[in-house]
């Protein structure tokens, strides 16, 4: 049994452990499991609920240590969560190397706390891939991973448009809400590819066929989509069928890697390179580019790293990583760019998007908020924490710069340079 510690000190004895481990002072407010407090009264407080977040944190003072914590349900934020991820995200970032933690100087309070112990087990969401590194066999699990969580919560968190992917926010009329945008944001990407009645449309990582169905119902076109994704395609063939459209849209169970039936008139890429991994996009790059016709266009569409580091200083593995997109890759927009132009691409425009996600993702978690219950019985408390957390940390991501999102319309050129390319953008632009 840990020592009783007197009520009014726990919380200041826990303050002062936390500030030891993570090394910097505490920016917002503490609660302790016996109800203490200490810090500053004003904006979000930290409640620590279990001594085992303590423990988590004793062993991964970093971004890692804090999310199992809040995940396991030991660790929660009372008040603005945005507010308290702001406080938070400067201290996550330099979060010391656990070996450079001094443990001992905060020993005697580590043990009043009962807080010393083996390192806990990661709560049962977070996920291990094995194999070799974007092979298909892992790619398959990291897409289950992430999409095989049930078609009910994701519609309950993206709404009736089930679009994954940040919407495109052309108006701010009263009654203009998340489905007009995405709906805007479908016929963007339509525009851009210059769809015609007639033509083949690959779409590469189709998601629950929203795109596919808005291009074959507006645009006539005929269109193949893939995924790995085994729920995905499930919703997508059905959503095709009620929509009469089966003559028009085929959804498979495919990777890219596999394809062999082009030449397409047009690709989309939507959300799925951040997938695919940086050293591996050249060779899909250049699968994009054998499937499309002469003249053809490829719409990529797709986050992209600005200043935020590939990884966090003293760790292994990332919130995002462990929990959210396994092997998840962000490279900077011109990066991208390069290894299209190798592939033998001519790239025609570049359109930031950065805005538009943000919020986008402010209102996928006011979803999630508003039907919390269900949320947590279509899926399990951890799950329900781990999108809440995801999603508002990466809503400010996109807002203060650390990441962006980019569509860039590629054409592959005739032999003699034609693009069959409009001389203006306004064929395609807002």
């Amino acid at each position: 049994m840990p020592t009783t510690i007197p009520h009014s000190t726990t919380a200041t004895k826990l303050q002062g452990v936390l500030e030891a481990l993570l090394q910097t002072p505490l920016p917002m407010r503490v609660r302790a499991w016996d109800g203490s407090t200490a810090g500053p009264a004003d904006g979000p407080t930290l409640v620590i609920k279990h001594r085992r977040a303590l423990r988590r944190l004793m062993w991964q003072p970093n971004e890692l240590g804090l999310a199992r914590a809040y995940v396991a349900g030991e660790l929660d934020v009372e008040g603005d969560l945005y507010d308290a991820l702001v406080r938070l995200a400067a201290l996550v970032w330099r979060a010391p190397d656990v070996k450079d933690v001094p443990i001992r100087a905060v020993a005697g309070d580590l043990v009043r706390l009962g807080v010393l112990g083996t390192q806990p087990k990661p709560p049962p969401e977070e996920m291990v891939v094995s194999g070799a590194r974007h092979s298909k066999r892992r790619d398959r699990q990291a897409i289950s991973h992430h999409y095989d969580v049930g078609n009910d919560f994701y519609r309950l968190v993206l709404g009736p448009s089930m679009v994954y992917s940040c919407a495109y926010w052309t108006s701010d009329r009263p009654g203009y809400d998340l489905a007009d945008a995405q709906r805007d944001k479908l016929d963007l990407i339509c525009r851009k590819l210059g769809l015609q009645p007639g033509q083949r449309l690959l779409d590469v990582g189709c998601g629950w066929g929203s795109l596919a169905i808005h291009a074959a119902r507006e645009y006539g076109v005929q269109v193949v989509g893939i995924t790995l994704s085994t729920e995905q395609a499930e919703f997508a063939r059905k959503q095709v069928a009620e929509a009469g459209l089966a003559g028009q849209v085929e959804i498979r169970i495919e990777d890219y890697r596999d394809l062999e039936d082009g030449p397409y008139d047009a690709i989309s890429s939507v959300g799925m390179a951040e997938h695919v991994g940086t050293e591996p996009y050249a060779e899909y790059a250049a699968i994009l580019y054998a499937q499309l016709k002469p003249g053809g266009r490829l719409l990529n569409h797709q986050i992209s790293r600005l200043h935020l580091p590939a990884k966090q200083p003293h760790q292994a593995r990332s919130f995002i990583d462990a929990y959210v997109f396994p092997d998840g890759e962000l490279a900077p927009v011109g990066t991208t760019v390069t290894l299209l132009e190798q592939a033998g691409f001519e790239v025609r425009d570049v359109h930031a998007l950065r805005e538009h996600y943000g919020k986008t993702l402010r209102e996928w978690v006011a979803n999630l908020e508003s039907e919390w219950a269900t949320a947590v019985r279509l899926t399990s408390p951890g799950r329900a924490r781990v999108w809440r957390l995801y999603m508002a940390a990466s809503a400010l991501a996109f807002e203060q710069s650390r990441i962006g999102v980019n569509q860039v319309l590629a054409v592959k050129d005739h032999r003699d340079g034609a693009a069959d390319m409009p001389a203006t953008r306004s064929d395609y632009s807002v």
